[in-house]
């Protein structure tokens, strides 16, 4: 396309379309009358999936550009129709009547005040309204507000609806997000990759239809695409998924060892070297999941899929590969001399019984101590590879 045909189109509503026939043409004739009733330089662009019904004999017929998209998928529909599209600022939404295009002027009046993205709310803590059968009441009081939160407490994303498809966003800003997920996941990437990159975010209040399709059903599945979403909010938070849980095993180690090596009871119980055992496998775990969370982070934000973190970049000023060898190298030679004490032990009694108890409290926290350090080394070359991306 030439500079002058993206510079004269403001806006493009890009509709992932599948088998839409039954409301497409209502979704369309809806954006077309804000275009003229409101001025707006306006496009309409049609996503198609794969439909075999009348879908794209109606879009034609309305004047709407049809972009035909292979890849199977909610985001592959969504990314195809984006990458086509010409206008400065971009709306999508779904092609089934639930959206009210009538609401575009709320999103572009956003945009143009400088916001990068702006997120419909359906629901009624954002100012929305779910019009009665428009959401089942899984997704309305369960799904949506308990993955809105998440969203909220992982990533400080201002959004109250996280799983609403109706959005606008600056090109500028989608271009730099680098989204990849071709299903559902795709709306929650977005929110998650804005809200890291620092994006100016707003919410507007929308009202929620019924799906206006009768031929078939939603193409959203509650419990596969709630797990998938679920799943992403993990696999891009390091934080909760390693690193809170591993800082919470080691504390629990920590704990079990303050306890069990003076041998105290606790409620009776008489705490001794099977405590000390368990102890030992809660702080491996948790240093080997605090080691994931680092791994993690670096490897996303090597190939691009997080944004650059100030606070990794100030772990790396302090722990260089030099330190990390050192620390593993001094913890591990202190496990040994720790089991070199309960050999001695040992030969101190001709190679014969010991007394156990004691003995392992040397044993233990050697065995243990050994396996941190040789653990520290390893991982020290480890992240030092993943991140020579970054030097």
């Amino acid at each position: 396309m030439s500079a002058s045909q993206t510079e004269s189109v403001e806006l493009s509503v890009v509709m992932p379309c599948l088998d839409e026939e039954e409301t497409l043409g209502t979704c369309i004739e809806k954006a077309q009358r804000v275009f003229e009733e409101n001025g707006i330089a306006g496009e309409i662009i049609v996503a198609d999936n794969g439909s075999r019904d009348g879908s794209l004999e109606i879009a034609e017929k309305l004047g709407a550009r049809v972009v035909p998209v292979a890849c199977r998928g909610y985001g592959s529909a969504l990314m195809g129709g984006i990458a086509a599209a010409r206008g400065r600022f971009i709306i999508m939404g779904d092609a089934d009547d639930s959206y009210d295009f009538l609401e575009i002027p709320s999103f572009v009046a956003q945009l143009r005040a400088g916001f990068d993205l702006v997120q419909g709310c359906r629901l009624p803590a954002g100012g929305g309204t779910v019009m009665p059968g428009a959401m089942p009441p899984l997704h309305r009081w369960l799904g949506n507000p308990l993955l809105s939160a998440l969203a909220r407490l992982m990533f400080r994303a201002p959004v109250r609806d996280a799983y609403c498809g109706m959005r606008g966003f600056t090109r500028a800003l989608y271009e730099s997000l680098n989204l990849r997920c071709t299903g559902m996941e795709f709306a929650t990437e977005m929110i998650i990759k804005s809200s890291l990159q620092g994006a100016r975010i707003a919410e507007v209040p929308i009202t929620l239809h019924p799906d206006g399709r009768r031929s078939h059903g939603p193409h959203l599945r509650t419990f596969r695409d709630g797990w998938r979403t679920l799943r992403f909010f993990l696999m891009c938070s390091p934080r909760w998924l390693f690193l809170i849980p591993g800082l919470a095993l080691v504390a629990l180690g920590i704990l079990g060892y303050a306890l069990a090596l003076p041998g105290y009871s606790v409620f009776g119980a008489k705490l001794d070297s099977h405590t000390l055992l368990v102890a030992s496998l809660a702080i491996l775990l948790g240093y080997q999941s605090i080691l994931f969370a680092v791994f993690s982070k670096t490897f996303a934000i090597s190939v691009g899929l997080m944004p650059e973190d100030p606070r990794m970049n100030r772990f790396y000023q302090f722990a260089t590969l030099e330190r990390g060898l050192l620390l593993g190298a001094g913890v591990f030679v202190l496990g040994l001399l720790l089991i070199a004490g309960a050999t001695e032990q040992w030969r101190s009694t001709g190679f014969g019984p010991l007394d156990y108890p004691l003995t392992m409290r040397w044993v233990i926290p050697g065995v243990t101590l050994a396996a941190l350090g040789f653990q520290t080394v390893l991982s020290g070359f480890f992240v030092s590879i993943l991140g020579m991306s970054r030097r």
